[in-house]
């Protein structure tokens, strides 16, 4: 049946719009080899954990929002992995989009300079579980909207001067509100990260942390609007003798502060092993020599509990006094007659002793004087 006049106009214009938007449509970008691409308009990957990747990919799509590489072999993260661009200038790729990478189990040792320039958006970053030995002084630069840093495991092998390298590579990260740092065997805090303007929370636990000196305290401190940054403690070898007392005063007046300070307790010294550092008092933090000449402090008198030691140490050895006091009454008889029986013996020895003396220097008994050895000798013509 052959359309109306009305119905032609109606029509006739559909057939265009359709190849009009399948031109000006563009073609998805193709997903990298070895790695899943899922979601839209977020676009997200991640990579087949266990994949043979030597660098990050190359074909990453430009609109990738979250990036997931699990279980490569990336060891080096050269600088400006990530920022490859049009030039070629580099081996990996841009992605001014990308908002969430995550680099856990990578098996990294060394971040370069400048590894994640061209990245501009990129607000959470994840590293841990890699066994990082070289951090570069400028490795987190041109992050200016990072607000989320994970390092958990990943410390603990590191050189000498990780620390350093940390605070430097730190402080341009002016946003950042989240840093972890679990199990990095940490004998102390970044400075750079407690000044960070806007941190909100340090995760801390399982390291080597004696204790909280007065720079770390310090620089947990706010003025004005700034928020003012939790921190996790627990699973660290605090050591509580008198060094801790202003770390514990500090954690009575901001216990909102350290959610977990219920679980701090004392490595050291064995008299509170094991103790929660809450339920001290400053009276029972005691210095040791070396606790004392580093705060510059005298010796504390002791704990209660090693006063009591004490005493009970001097009563135990008063009862053994008087225990062999004892003994000596009830056996006084027997001592003499030992005593006198000593003395007999000790009076018979001298008397022998004499005795052999005098025989010894008596002249009569001195032995005949040897006859020389030429008068025994005869010629040989006496006949004899």
């Amino acid at each position: 049946m052959a359309p109306r006049a009305g119905q032609r106009g109606l029509w006739s214009p559909l057939p265009g719009l359709l190849l009009l938007a399948a031109a000006l449509s563009r073609p998805a970008a193709p997903c990298p080899f070895q790695c899943y691409c899922f979601g839209s308009p977020r676009l997200m990957l991640r990579c087949a954990s266990g994949a043979e990747l030597r660098q990050p990919p190359r074909d990453v799509p430009p609109d990738a929002r979250n990036l997931t590489i699990v279980g490569a072999n990336l060891t080096v993260l050269r600088a400006a992995a990530f920022a490859g661009g049009d030039e070629g200038a580099t081996d990996g790729v841009r992605l001014p989009l990308l908002t969430a990478l995550r680099l856990t189990h990578n098996n990294i040792e060394v971040v370069e300079d400048g590894a994640f320039d061209g990245l501009p958006s990129l607000a959470a970053l994840d590293l841990s579980h890699n066994p990082l030995r070289a951090l570069g002084y400028r490795a987190f630069r041109g992050l200016p909207a990072l607000r989320s840093l994970q390092l958990n495991h990943a410390l603990a092998r590191g050189s000498p001067g990780m620390l350093d390298a940390l605070d430097a590579a730190l402080a341009p990260l002016a946003e950042l509100r989240l840093l972890g740092l679990v199990g990095n065997a940490l004998s102390r805090l970044p400075l750079a990260a407690l000044r960070l303007p806007r941190l909100e929370q340090l995760d801390a636990r399982v390291n080597a942390l004696a204790g909280l000196g007065p720079d770390e305290l310090r620089a947990l401190e706010r003025d004005g609007d700034l928020p003012q940054p939790r921190l996790l403690l627990a699973d660290n070898p605090l050591s509580c003798g008198c060094t801790s007392r202003p770390l514990l005063a500090w954690l009575h007046n901001a216990t909102e502060r350290v959610p977990d300070a219920r679980r701090l307790r004392c490595a050291s010294p064995r008299v509170l092993f094991d103790l929660p550092l809450m339920d001290l008092d400053e009276a029972r933090l005691g210095c040791s020599d070396g606790d004392a000449h580093e705060s510059g402090e005298g010796i504390d008198v002791a704990g209660p509990e090693l006063e009591a030691s004490y005493v009970f140490f001097g009563l135990v050895l008063a009862l053994i006094g008087l225990i062999f006091l004892m003994v000596l009454y009830l056996n006084r008889r027997g001592i003499q007659r030992w005593m006198h029986n000593l003395r007999e013996a000790c009076r018979d020895q001298m008397e022998g002793y004499h005795y052999r003396y005098e025989q010894d220097a008596d002249p009569r008994r001195a032995p005949a004087p040897a006859a020389p050895a030429g008068s025994r000798a005869t010629s040989p013509g006496s006949g004899l």
